[in-house]
């Protein structure tokens, strides 16, 4: 179970049977508004309500890398867009749809859907 605390920390909790082990797996200092993962289950998406987006692998149990940042429009939410794992999409408080390289966080779209978005 991943879940993040309010100060921006992914905690992970290994349940099994009656046992548990909470473990800090990063902690990007920024309140992390959605996790979501890939179609895959090797990365998790982290996406801040500062407008940054990082990515965490928890088989290579590392950092959160970030990913992107456009701290000019705030994301609601971000996915992958599949198939596969190189792409996401987002979508911005003012209702602007983008698509970005999760390679190397290069913005490739956008469409704007001409509506202010809740969630």
């Amino acid at each position: 179970l991943y879940f993040s605390a309010q100060e921006g920390i992914l905690i992970f909790y290994h349940i099994k049977d009656l046992q548990y082990e909470i473990k800090i797996c990063a902690d990007i200092s920024q309140p992390i508004s959605s996790l979501m993962f890939s179609p895959d289950y090797t990365s998790l998406l982290l996406v801040t309500d500062q407008g940054a987006v990082y990515s965490y692998r928890p088989a290579h149990s590392g950092e959160a890398v970030k990913l992107l940042d456009t701290s000019s429009s705030c994301f609601l939410a971000a996915d992958f867009l599949t198939p596969g794992n190189n792409y996401c999409v987002s979508v911005t408080v003012s209702g602007e749809v983008q698509v970005w390289s999760l390679e190397d966080g290069t913005f490739l779209s956008k469409l704007n859907l001409g509506i202010e978005v809740h969630v």
